[in-house]
């Protein structure tokens, strides 16, 4: 296929096996571009195990059996988060057959990695023809020579051979709280160019509110047989509705290097910001003898500030970052995320109001960052230089080249404001962690790499304390009311931040959550936290075992005590007039090697939404304080029996931008209500009701400006107060023709739900089915922790099965299903 937008490179990759980690193409959205590209997504076969290059892969079927899969596909997708056995680390095997048709005259056949983790190996029949080392950065790899040397006119086998083995020489460590994914989990084209194309493009913005902006193109080449030739190149630039308001038409010889093209100004930009998020469109043609290719990116037009001691600017006003965070990871898929799921995520974080976010830990793909640029949030990227010391000589090298590599493929982006070079670099424990002075001198060396090769952004880094003088801004670790300490510690210990550090962001903080538990009352666990003794997480305090009482270990990891602690930070961050930023840990949960006794195994659960991004309640207690549309949520759409005596007043929460809301109560009014940002919690939008027995309605509305918005919720009121657990059930909640969802609950003898249950649970499945689990959700894990004395788990059956539950210390319970599929 030809190319089309935004469908080729943003930025720069490898190419062959040289030396420069900075070569690409950047040939994008252009309809004159003579470019054709071909996305390698079908007709691939995996398989997860070593195999020998030179014979094997191709000459295995008595060997082993190859799986059919589509790319992307990361071989983790279901062992990320099994609770029995730690993802598999080591070799995975992708092997398809090119036709290589390349219509240009001694043009260039390239194949275009978007990302394979972590280090791979590509083979052109059995000769190895490129390996690179790193998990998240987009490389490019030249096979026109290696094409020649086989037959021609025949399809040529392809094999990549991708390892996400133990490597203490890799970035990012294996000490690292996510999971270090396998697989070709992002794009991979074949491309054709002519002999003389880009290799990278770049816009370079100068500009002061109130004044003219000044913009300089330069660019590239891709000519490794080729000096000497002359170029007609015509560089263009569209405003944001695409009308053209820069034209330069130019000669000149091949050249090497980086040269400046074209450089102009623009007298009235319009400005690029979260609330205006405009983009300029940048296009440069070039036409030899060998043929005409273009490149094509966008960029945007915007000044930041950070004052000393104070807050950030914007184009010359003061802008709160309201920021969250994301690694790449989703249930079912793990770093292969679908697109139409991503374009879901960030449109789901665009909803929340958000304007800034941290790319957790590494570089994420080039969709992320134009979604990024499209919905006007702010960006902290960094390098995975993750719990690690500087191991070796060579692990100092791979971190400047990927760090060499993010830039220049990113750099184009407006919404980047940060480049990271890295977190928790104090971790205890981690390879030449006590080696201060060096880690001291590497963050100092990539800080100075930062400012040579992109100085209009800043430093960054996350937990370092003993080096916070050398990024240009640093966040120290604040985790108060979950590490340690109080939430109501917490403005405290940003004014405790603000004065050590001249330039501070405060990123990660937050809770765990066990979607689908809710308290009545508060956490019993809060009458014996300590404060006064700090709020940094420390040493292995998320370890659920050791150390002082903190609400990480001992308490409920409740929906409830997270929106507490939401409504806290986020009232006290509303209020101070000098507050940078800040950036919520994390939007989604994600897998982790780490945390296998989480109520759900091996999954971080600090995301406003699960592993498939279902909402927590949570993330409308952001959307209260942030969404720019009107919004009203009645706390507990997932809690479906709640519990008290008869008559007992119960808390009522709504969250909600609006000035006023009206609640009621089981078709009767409990009054009206208006939204006070500093009456805690929910902003004075909260009601004590007193239940009926069995079912109730809820129902709210709310109203902000001339628009009118609902919600409503029903429930259980259970009024029996239950005895020790005694015995399991199982029940079918709900039947479609795709799958059987089943519910376990825990009962004592009368058979009573006992709704402050978190005993661990164990599904089973016998006969012709299969239990969706391994999702990483509450509702998709074989091994969960109730939730309010239940748990849910879905299956697919194409006959009679029998569904199991079990708990320590109590018989099995079963369910036998017949209906057929």
């Amino acid at each position: 296929m030809t190319i089309t937008r935004r469908s080729f490179l943003a930025g720069a990759a490898c190419l062959g096996a040289m030396k420069t980690p900075l070569l690409a193409s950047a040939l994008q959205n252009s309809d004159a571009a003579a470019v054709s590209t071909q996305l390698l997504s079908g007709d691939w076969e995996f398989y997860r195990g070593p195999l020998d290059p030179r014979f094997q892969v191709w000459h295995s079927e008595e060997l082993v059996t190859w799986q059919k899969v589509s790319l992307p596909h990361c071989f983790n997708s279901y062992d990320g988060c099994d609770p029995d056995i730690p993802a598999y680390r080591g070799d995975g095997w992708y092997r398809t057959r090119l036709s290589v048709r390349n219509p240009y005259p001694n043009g260039r056949t390239l194949l275009h990695f978007e990302g394979a983790g972590q280090r791979s190996e590509v083979y052109l029949g059995t000769e190895r023809v490129h390996d690179h080392t790193g998990g998240y950065d987009e490389f490019m790899v030249d096979i026109t020579e290696a094409c020649a040397r086989l037959n021609k006119g025949k399809d040529i086998p392809l094999a990549v051979l991708c390892d996400n083995g133990r490597d203490m020489e890799r970035m990012p460590s294996d000490l690292s709280d996510f999971t270090l994914y396998g697989g070709l989990y992002r794009n991979v084209w074949l491309v054709y160019v002519p002999a003389i194309s880009f290799e990278a493009v770049h816009t370079t913005v100068s500009f002061e509110p109130g004044k003219p902006a000044h913009i300089a193109v330069t660019s590239r080449l891709y000519a490794p047989q080729q000096s000497g030739t002359n170029l007609d190149l015509l560089v263009t630039i569209l405003d944001p509705a695409g009308k053209r308001i820069h034209s330069k038409t130019l000669q000149r010889a091949a050249w090497t290097g980086e040269v400046e093209l074209a450089s102009f100004q623009i007298d009235t930009p319009q400005l690029w910001s979260p609330a205006t998020p405009q983009l300029y469109r940048c296009e440069v043609t070039l036409e030899s003898a060998s043929g005409k290719t273009s490149a094509t990116h966008r960029f945007g037009i915007r000044h930041t500030r950070f004052e000393e001691h104070g807050p950030f600017y914007l184009n010359g006003e003061r802008l709160l970052l309201r920021g969250t965070q994301r690694h790449e990871d989703h249930a079912g898929y793990a770093a292969a995320t679908p697109e139409e799921i991503l374009r879901k995520e960030f449109a789901l974080i665009h909803a929340m109001g958000a304007n800034f976010i941290r790319l957790a830990h590494y570089q994420q793909s080039r969709l992320v960052l134009d979604l990024c640029d499209e919905y006007g949030l702010l960006v902290w990227e960094e390098v995975p230089w993750c719990r690690s010391g500087v191991v070796s000589t060579l692990f100092r090298q791979r971190g400047l080249d990927l760090m060499r590599t993010m830039i220049d493929q990113h750099r184009n982006h407006p919404s980047v404001l940060f480049w990271g070079l890295g977190n928790e670099d104090d971790w205890p424990g981690e390879p030449h962690g006590e080696e201060h002075d060096q880690i001291r001198a590497y963050m100092t060396e990539l800080r100075d790499l930062v400012h040579k090769l992109d100085p209009s952004r800043y430093t960054s880094f996350r937990r370092c304390d003993f080096a916070k003088d050398i990024p240009d801004v640093y966040s120290p670790s604040i985790w108060a009311g979950w590490y340690s300490g109080s939430y109501v510690e917490y403005r405290d210990a940003l004014e405790k931040a603000r004065k050590a550090t001249p330039y501070f962001f405060h990123a990660e903080w937050g809770a765990d959550s066990h979607a689908g538990r809710h308290a009545e009352d508060a956490d019993p666990m809060l009458a014996h936290i300590l404060t006064g003794h700090g709020t940094a997480e420390k040493g292995f305090d998320y370890k659920l075992t050791g150390g002082t009482p903190r609400m990480s270990r001992d308490g409920e990891w409740s929906e409830t005590y997270a929106c507490d602690l939401f409504d806290w930070y986020l009232q006290t961050q509303e209020s101070l007039p000098w507050l940078t930023g800040t950036a919520q840990w994390i939007f989604k949960d994600f897998t982790t090697p780490l945390r296998v006794e989480n109520p759900v195994p091996r999954v971080n659960q600090k995301g406003l939404t699960t592993r498939d991004l279902t909402p927590k309640e949570g993330y409308y207690v952001f959307q209260s304080y942030w969404a720019k549309e009107p919004m009203l949520r009645i706390y507990g759409h997932n809690w479906p029996v709640r519990w008290g005596k008869a008559g007992q007043q119960r808390l009522v929460r709504i969250y909600s931008n609006c000035a006023e809301v009206e609640l009621w109560l089981n078709g009767k009014s409990l009054g009206k209500k208006k939204r006070t940002p500093d009456d805690f919690p929910c902003s004075g939008l909260r009601w004590d009701a007193a239940f009926r027995a069995g079912e109730n309605e809820l129902r709210a509305e709310g109203r902000l400006g001339n628009s009118l918005v609902k919600d409503s919720v029903r429930f259980t009121y259970q009024t029996t107060a239950w005895s020790k657990p005694a015995k399991l059930s199982l029940r079918t909640v709900s039947d479609t023709s795709d799958h059987t969802t089943v519910e376990a609950r825990l009962q004592d003898t009368a058979g009573v739900l006992c709704l402050d249950s978190r005993a661990v649970v164990r599904f089973s499945l016998a006969g012709n089915g299969t239990l969706l689990d391994n999702l990483g959700t509450p509702n998709g894990s074989r091994v969960v922790q109730l939730y309010n004395g239940r748990a849910e788990i879905s299956l697919q059956h194409t006959g009679a099965v029998v569904a199991g539950v079990h708990a320590d210390g109590m018989e099995s319970a079963f369910l036998t299903l017949e209906k057929t599929r």
